[in-house]
């Protein structure tokens, strides 16, 4: 009886062994050591790896950004201020990522990809690393095609292409964000997606972009990612790599995008303050060694695919903003190095009614040429360098008692051509008729129109084309050449205008 007993409970506790089931799940646990400025170090989390996101007790997520042997840094993807030292934090396993989704045209989001303009959440199962590795040589195309800015001072010396890196940079108050904004109304109707990400800006200022855009028809092509001046460091850290992977999406998808990163001093500065907080060894101006690194890995996704990986392309636009136009410090020169030219604005043109205060001569643009259509290389292939050279006559003209005719009408033509792209901001040109009052410049057409009356003669001058001659801008704008005939019958108008112009 007792052997029966025996084998009838070892049969039950085999069966029970065979159903049972565990419910134990291993997870890294580790534990807040320190706490500052929306940096926490954690022990405990031996299998951490960079950017992924761990969890704290009380539900605000981080991401590892450093790793060390007996610890880990973690920058705090929310209120640091409820966080305290001891606290639990979990690995999730999860690298950092942000949504994306072509429902975010239109929209104001944070570098997580979470709605701030109060219009509801995104719903989307898709996302993109926040960092990833630019694409390779083999999956790139040279840059052909041009991104027109509706800028005369741009678009006719300075051109940016499709797939381009072009540095915005200059003082304070210079026009830079204007030059963005305007950039971004100038892509409506273009099949261009714009993306704004505003670091380190005041709310005010961020507000302003997005009511320009709205007042102007272009925020339904446009994402704005902020991360505002009030906004945790880390966010301002992130905003550009993520507003930077929305693009890879949309440019995955065959699409042209247009990101601009206003500005990557900011960035820079949140990057110093993280790498300071981390207790990394500093150099240069207090910032880490690795900040050419940061900013290079994020301009080179900015490129033109190939035909075979569908051809879309993202430009890049960043901005830096430099300090009494010292451009040789350590930021402006790194981003410089890495780009393909620069716009640079300068303080005493702008200050001085010169709107956009573009300095020719120190601006360039490496690949945009390429892209630039014929009919803009004719008629604006020397200006550049003939307004670079009236800057040092006029100077020296200053100074010297007399001058001769030859240089005289250099500087009257220089300073004619100068009023010439002067150009309201939110008053973009199409790329037909900056042509046609770049001709009548270079034509020496304006030499002798008043300076004052400049502007007056292009707006009436281009309204008279539109209406007499419209087929002469037809041609240019589909066939992008300034043919024999255009030239001959633009000829004829610009001599039956000016019997008329008062």
């Amino acid at each position: 009886m007792k052997t029966s007993a025996a084998s009838f409970i070892a049969k039950e506790l085999v069966k029970k062994l065979e159903s049972f089931e565990s419910n134990v799940t291993a997870r890294r646990v580790g534990y807040v050591t320190t706490l500052a400025d929306s940096v926490a170090k954690a022990s405990g989390l031996p299998g951490a790896k960079y950017l992924e996101l761990v969890t704290f007790a009380n539900g605000v997520t981080g991401v590892v950004v450093n790793l060390e042997e007996d610890e880990v840094g973690i920058m705090v993807l929310g209120d640091y201020l409820t966080l305290k030292e001891g606290d639990e934090v979990r690995s999730t396993g999860t690298l950092l990522s942000v949504p994306v989704s072509e429902a975010f045209l239109g929209r104001v989001i944070n570098p997580l990809g979470i709605p701030i303009d109060g219009k509801g959440n995104v719903t989307t199962k898709t996302r993109y690393p926040m960092e990833q590795i630019a694409s390779g040589v083999v999956h790139r195309q040279a840059v052909t095609t041009p991104l027109q800015t509706g800028i005369k001072a741009i678009d006719a010396m300075i051109p940016i292409g499709r797939g381009q890196r072009e540095l915005i940079i200059g003082d304070r108050s210079t026009g830079k964000t204007a030059i963005a904004v305007d950039t971004i109304i100038n892509q409506k109707g273009e099949d261009v997606i714009c993306i704004y990400i505003a670091i380190g800006q005041k709310t005010s200022r961020v507000a302003q972009v997005i009511a320009d855009l709205e007042k102007h028809n272009a925020m339904a092509h446009t994402i704005i990612v902020s991360a505002s001046a009030s906004d945790p460091v880390t966010y301002q850290y992130l905003a550009p790599y993520a507003g930077c992977a929305i693009g890879e999406y949309f440019m995955d998808k065959g699409k042209d995008v247009l990101v601009i990163y206003d500005d990557l001093s900011k960035h820079a500065w949140a990057y110093r303050q993280i790498s300071l907080t981390l207790r990394r060894p500093s150099g240069r101006e207090a910032y880490p060694g690795d900040v050419f690194y940061l900013h290079s890995r994020l301009l080179e996704r900015a490129c033109r695919l190939s035909k075979a990986r569908g051809g879309g392309s993202i430009t890049a636009l960043p901005i830096i903003e430099t300090q009494a136009g010292d451009m040789s410090a350590y930021i402006p020169t790194n981003v410089i190095s890495i780009t393909d030219g620069q716009i640079y604005l300068e303080s005493d043109l702008f200050n001085s009614g010169q709107r956009p205060a573009v300095n020719v001569g120190l601006s360039v643009s490496r690949v945009g040429g390429s892209a630039q259509i014929k009919a803009m290389k004719k008629v604006a292939g020397n200006l550049r360098l003939d307004l670079a050279q009236f800057r040092d006559l006029a100077a020296f003209a200053q100074f010297a008692a007399d001058v001769d005719e030859t240089t005289k009408k250099q500087i009257a033509r220089g300073s004619r051509m100068m009023e010439l792209l002067k150009q309201g901001q939110f008053q973009p040109v199409s790329v037909a008729a900056q042509v046609v009052i770049m001709w009548a410049g270079a034509k020496g057409h304006l030499d002798d129109i008043p300076v004052k009356r400049i502007t007056d003669f292009e707006q009436q001058f281009i309204a008279y084309v539109q209406a007499r001659q419209k087929k002469a801008l037809t041609a240019i704008a589909k066939e992008k050449v300034m043919s024999p005939e255009v030239e001959k019958s633009l000829e004829a108008a610009i001599a039956d205008f000016k019997k008329g112009f008062n």
